[in-house]
C-alpha cells in the first residue's frame, strides 16, 4: 500500500496499515465478547486520519484493531468517507496502496448498516467483488475474512483452475454476503443457476486495467448485466492506470463517480534500495548464486520474463543446492497456493516467477526481488520492486542488465522518474561456485 513515511508510521510494524491483513482468517466468525473501542487506542496525530474518525461499528472496529490498522493510507483516507456513503468510485490505485481496505471496510459497513427485511437466497450475494487472476481473489477474500472476523458475514469465492465442487457447494448451501470472484468462473456458476446475482447492489470491479489486457471486458459486462441497474447499485472501479479504454467503461457502469487518484506506484518505489549490476549473459547465474548465499539476503523472490526462463532458472538452483521454488502460470492451481504459503512462512526462501504469478504475491518480510532479466514494461518493474519494502520494513531491489536487456533501463529511469546505479557487480559476487562431486 501507500509507502509514503507521513502516511505509514506503525508502532507495530507486522500488522501495519498500509498492507493487506496478513492475520489467517477463520472459517466460523470469531465471538466478539465485551470489546470495545477503548481497548484499540491510538492517538490523533495531525496529518493523519485513523479509522477511528469513521465511526464504524464495534464489531467491525474489533476486527480492524486485530489487525492493528491504525492511520489509513492516502487512499484509505480520501475514499473511505464516499464509499461508506454508498457513492461510485473511480480509484487510481494498484496493489499496495491500501485499495483492498478501502472497498472491503466501506462494504462491510453498508452491509451491517442496510440488513435485508427477508430471508435471502442462498447463492445471492449483496455484494460482489471481481478481481482478474486467482490469487487476487483469494487474497481479497482472505482479507475480507480477517476485517470482518466479528460481523456476521458469509464470504465465498469463485475462481478457476481448482476447488469447483467446493466452491459451488459453499455457494448453494446457504445466502452469500460478499462473493469474490474471477469473470469466468463466475458466469460459469450464473449459467447454472448456482449464483444469482440481481441482489448484489455493491459492486467492485478491481484491477480494471489488467482486466482489459486479459481480454475479460465480455464477460464483465456480461456479468454487469446480471446486477441491479446502476442507479440501484453502487459500483467500484479500481485501475493502477486511468486509460481512455477504462474512463469508457467507468462512465458506462458508474453514476457520478468520485475520482480519487494516489501515487503509489511511484511512491513504492522510494522505499526500496535499488542497484542494476551491469554484466554479461553469462556472468548473471553466478552474481544470483551469490547473492542467495549472502548473509544478508533472507527471502528473496527472482523475477524472469518467460516461464521457461523461469523453470530452468529454478532447476539449476535446486541443482545447486538452493532451497527454492517455483511460481508459473503453468503451475497447477492448488500447487500455487501451496508453495506461496510455504514461501510465507518461510519453510522455502527462494521463489522463483513470472509476472502474472507474481501478482499473487502479498508476503511481508521478503528481503530482495531480484529481476534476473528486466521487465518489458516499466509498470512489472515497479510492481515487481513492491514485493519488498512491506511492512516498513527495508527492502532491497536488484536489476541485471546484460547485453540483450539493458535498453530497457530508460523507459524504467523515465517511468520511476529517476536516474537508476548501474554499477559493476563487487567481486564477492564473481566468485566461482563450489559444487560437490
Amino acid at each position: 500500500m501507500d509507502k509514503k513515511q507521513t502516511d505509514q508510521q506503525q508502532s507495530r510494524p507486522k500488522n501495519p496499515v498500509k498492507n493487506k491483513p496478513s492475520a489467517s482468517p477463520t472459517a466460523k466468525n470469531k465471538k466478539p465478547g465485551k470489546w470495545n473501542i477503548s481497548q484499540f487506542p491510538v492517538d490523533p496525530e495531525e496529518g493523519k486520519t485513523r479509522f477511528h474518525d469513521f465511526a464504524l461499528l464495534a464489531a467491525l472496529m474489533h476486527g480492524i484493531a486485530d489487525l492493528d490498522f491504525r492511520y489509513c493510507t492516502p487512499i484509505q483516507r480520501q475514499a473511505l468517507p464516499d464509499v461508506i456513503a454508498g457513492k461510485d468510485l473511480i480509484g487510481k490505485a494498484s496493489t499496495g496502496t491500501g485499495k483492498s481496505a478501502v472497498f472491503l471496510i466501506g462494504i462491510l459497513s453498508r452491509l451491517m448498516r442496510e440488513q435485508p427485511q427477508e430471508k435471502r437466497k442462498n447463492g445471492t450475494p449483496r455484494a460482489l467483488i471481481i478481481a482478474p487472476t486467482r490469487e487476487l481473489v483469494i487474497q481479497i477474500a482472505k482479507d475480507a475474512r480477517a476485517i470482518a472476523s466479528y460481523l456476521p458475514m458469509h464470504i465465498a469465492e469463485a475462481y478457476g483452475g481448482t476447488g469447483y465442487e467446493r466452491q459451488q457447494k459453499n455457494l448453494k448451501n446457504r445466502p452469500v454476503d460478499i462473493l469474490v470472484a474471477t469473470p469466468g468462473r463466475l458466469l460459469d456458476f450464473s449459467r447454472k443457476g448456482v449464483v444469482h446475482l440481481h441482489e448484489a447492489g455493491i459492486m467492485v470491479i478491481d484491477e480494471a486495467d489488467r482486466m482489459l489486457d486479459m481480454g475479460f471486458i465480455p464477460d464483465v459486462r456480461s456479468i454487469i448485466h446480471k446486477t441491479p441497474n446502476r442507479d440501484k447499485r453502487q459500483t467500484m472501479m479500481f485501475s493502477a492506470t486511468i486509460t481512455e479504454d477504462v474512463a469508457r467503461l467507468a462512465s458506462q457502469w458508474c453514476v457520478n463517480p468520485v475520482l480519487v487518484e494516489t501515487e503509489a506506484e511511484n511512491v513504492a518505489v522510494e522505499t526500496v534500495t535499488q542497484v542494476v549490476y551491469t554484466l554479461t549473459r553469462d556472468e548473471k547465474y553466478l552474481v544470483l548464486y551469490n547473492i542467495i548465499k549472502s548473509a544478508a539476503c533472507d527471502r528473496v523472490i527472482i523475477f524472469t520474463n518467460m516461464k521457461r526462463d523461469a523453470k530452468k532458472l529454478n532447476d539449476q538452483l535446486r541443482r545447486d543446492g538452493i532451497n527454492c521454488t517455483l511460481l508459473t502460470g503453468d503451475v497447477p492451481q492448488h500447487k500455487r497456493t501451496s508453495r506461496l504459503e510455504s514461501f510465507r512462512h518461510g519453510r522455502v526462501h527462494v521463489m522463483v516467477a513470472t509476472d502474472v504469478a507474481g501478482r499473487g504475491i502479498h508476503i511481508d518480510g521478503i528481503s530482495h526481488v531480484v529481476n534476473f532479466t528486466l521487465p518489458y514494461e516499466p509498470e512489472d518493474y515497479v510492481h515487481r520492486i513492491g514485493r519488498t519494502g512491506r511492512a516498513g520494513a527495508a527492502g532491497i531491489s536488484i536489476s541485471f542488465a546484460d547485453e540483450e536487456s539493458s535498453f530497457y533501463l530508460m523507459d524504467i529511469e523515465e517511468y520511476i522518474g529517476e536516474t537508476l546505479p548501474c554499477i559493476p557487480p563487487e567481486e564477492e559476487l564473481l566468485k566461482p561456485i563450489v559444487r560437490k562431486k
